[in-house]
């Protein structure tokens, strides 16, 4: 019955009826006043020899109104806090026509009492219209008797945004209200429609949707009003609608907690029975504890520094630039060959971070001469290298594209920062690079031998860059990774594609990634850490890919193999059933940073991989997959018979080889 009085306005509709009503309803306060002052009779006689005093007094109120934004107040949500807007916006209306009626001389006509008659008048029925509305929306509801509401405003607890449906919300922030000490203090809500963007909910802004979570907190922010957590207002089996786990996924690059009630009953203020929340976040999908960092050396390595991230607009590369702005570096270059990717994270720091200077760089590691350029005109002195090609079965299907930016563009990052005096560069890795099966993690292993190697070469230099290698497992909620890919699939119905029963992987949080980052780079950085060592997150133990599918359906309110299904499909190319996170020849050491191990490789001499790298590079000029697949492969074996022996294409004979040894 209720769907049957829901009438649609679009907002400009819906704001001009609340000028057409509130400026009705001044006429008539108006009006009113005069005759209950001297009668209808004599009322008519008022308002014939004072013609504009009833279109002046209408203007003028209308003109209040719209200042004090009474329209964009949800007439459906009416609370005592709204009348008190309304008692302050007839107030200043009234007042601002009696002041213009003492300005032009015109207040000897008018009886002084009637402005205070008028201002009841006013209040009564403008309060009247929004309560009215508000019942009839109760009424319809199902609510026949609104809670009283408390006498304290909510000035306590988190700060936190709220989202969810509009009904869902105000029933949260009644319950909040009638709670003597809250434990959050919303500061803008999400609503899940976007209708009443814009407008105020029992005092709180209805600031956006849940997908607009990144921009809001940044604008919320930039006013000192950053929430610490999200809080889910409506019974937990919804949250499968509301794309959770991507949610969850946001708010943890956003350092938010997800809260949520497990039920509605058993509040009760009276009987000092409090609301229950419970946190959710993507722990619940990693089976255990996110890894607590220190970050305290950190502001030390980058405050006042240039700083330079390669694959900016990617998820590592974009929570560097978050967690590294607020650090207060002396300088910004961020450096991504997407073009949208590189606008949207200058849009988030010019937003965000606007006091943070900073240079958006269009340009790819495999240009060679131009990341040259950049590196002498920036001189960034703490380089973090996130760019690479990470698809398992793209890369293993091109393998010239996986040579040209994980090998090869790895190479030119870190002999631009040696040649151009940066303090240290940090290679971020994968845990696919150990043993590694697919070609994805042989190129990723190249990258890491090289800047061993080159670590290493300046060991004996005290001015020499450090080169450090990060190596860390699958992040959750990364673009193009497992969870999104779950999240999609969710989203059709199912079902979840799994490719082995047994497949396990090491997860971690993009949060926990580039703690990781920051922290080993910190520890790399001082005196006395040995050179030519590899840092890795202690991720706990490997978790298994058909459990967090799992895991998955069960957050979102569904059950496993009943209301969406698991299928296997089967291994892809290049990849492993099992993932490990030491090579067979590393030596595992223990490390200061807790959560962290380390790692000491045996090295390939920086000459062996400076002519390797060479005739790689004349291998994926001439586009000559198998060569690049035989020549890495052979140097990551130690063979290195491949170093003298690469005939180019536009040279060879028919039957001629790729590649021969001396």
């Amino acid at each position: 019955m209720a769907a049957a009085f829901q009438y649609r306005f679009s907002a400009p509709s819906r704001t001009l009826l609340i000028y057409a009503i509130d400026g009705l309803i001044a006429g008539l306060s108006f009006i009113f006043a005069i005759s209950l002052r001297v009668g209808s009779i004599r009322a008519d006689t008022f308002l014939s020899d004072h013609r504009l005093a009833l279109p002046l007094f209408v203007a003028v109120a209308v003109a209040t109104f719209a200042l004090m934004r009474l329209h964009r107040r949800v007439w459906r949500y009416a609370s005592t806090g709204d009348i008190f807007v309304v008692m302050k916006a007839a107030t200043v209306a009234i007042g601002i026509f009696s002041g213009l009626l003492l300005a032009i001389g015109g207040e000897w006509w008018l009886p002084r009492s009637i402005p205070v008659i008028q201002w009841l008048i006013l209040v009564v029925l403008m309060g009247g219209a929004r309560m009215t509305r508000r019942m009839v929306g109760e009424y319809f509801a199902g609510r026949f008797h609104p809670p009283a509401l408390a006498d304290d405003p909510l000035d306590v607890g988190r700060p936190a945004l709220l989202f969810g449906s509009s009904d869902d919300i105000e029933q949260l922030l009644r319950q909040l209200e009638q709670e003597s000490h809250a434990s959050f203090r919303p500061v803008g809500i999400l609503e899940e429609t976007g209708k009443h963007v814009g407008a105020w909910l029992r005092g709180i802004p209805i600031v956006g949707r849940p997908t607009d979570l990144a921009q809001i907190v940044g604008r919320l922010s930039a006013d000192d009003k950053r929430p610490t957590c999200l809080i889910f207002a409506g019974a937990v089996e919804r949250l499968q609608g509301m794309a959770m786990v991507d949610l969850v996924a946001q708010a943890q690059m956003l350092d938010l907690d997800i809260a949520y009630r497990p039920g509605f009953t058993g509040f009760s203020p009276e009987k000092g029975i409090k609301l229950d929340f419970r946190f959710l976040n993507l722990a619940d999908l990693l089976g255990r504890p996110q890894a607590p960092l220190d970050g305290r050396a950190v502001a030390d390595m980058i405050e006042g520094r240039r700083v330079l991230i390669t694959g900016a607009g990617g998820t590592i590369g974009r929570e560097l630039a978050r967690q590294i702005a607020a650090f207060s570096p002396a300088h910004m270059v961020l450096l991504d060959a997407n073009e949208f990717n590189l606008y949207d994270v200058d849009l988030e720091m010019r937003e965000n971070h606007p006091q943070i200077a900073r240079t958006p760089v269009l340009c790819s590691i495999r240009q060679r001469n131009q990341l040259m350029q950049v590196f002498a005109e920036q001189r960034p002195e703490l380089v973090f290298h996130a760019a690479a090609l990470k698809h398992v079965p793209l890369v293993e299907t091109h393998p010239v594209a996986g040579i040209q930016t994980n090998v090869l563009g790895t190479r030119n990052v870190a002999d631009a920062a040696r040649r151009y005096g940066a303090r240290a560069m940090v290679q971020v890795s994968t845990d696919k690079a150990v043993n590694p099966v697919g070609f994805m993690g042989v190129t990723k292993r190249l990258g890491e031998l090289y800047c061993q190697a080159l670590d290493l070469e300046g060991r004996n230099d005290p001015d020499a860059p450090r080169f450090i290698t990060v190596r860390f497992g699958n992040v959750l909620g990364s673009s193009g990774s497992l969870i999104p890919l779950f999240q999609r699939q969710l989203s059709h119905g199912g079902p979840l594609t799994v490719t082995h029963a047994e497949i396990e992987r090491f997860f971690m949080t993009v949060h926990e990634a580039v703690q990781l980052i920051l922290q080993s780079a910190s520890r790399g950085l001082r005196d006395g850490v040995r050179h030519g060592r590899i840092f890795v997150l202690d991720m706990g133990e490997p978790i298994r890919i058909i459990e967090i599918a799992r895991r998955m359906i069960r957050l979102a309110g569904l059950d496993p193999d009943i209301d969406v299904g698991i299928e296997i499909v089967g291994l892809r190319p290049g990849e492993k059933l099992f993932e490990e996170l030491f090579d067979i020849e590393e030596e595992r050491l223990p490390s200061s940073i807790p959560g962290v191990f380390e790692a000491e490789p045996r090295p390939i001499p920086l000459q062996v991989l400076t002519e390797a790298f060479d005739i790689l590079q004349e291998a994926s000029n001439d586009s000559d997959d198998d060569a690049c697949r035989f020549i890495a492969k052979d140097l990551l074996n130690r063979k290195a018979t491949l170093v003298q022996g690469y005939v180019p294409v536009t040279s060879r004979t028919n039957g001629a080889a790729h590649v021969h040894a001396n």
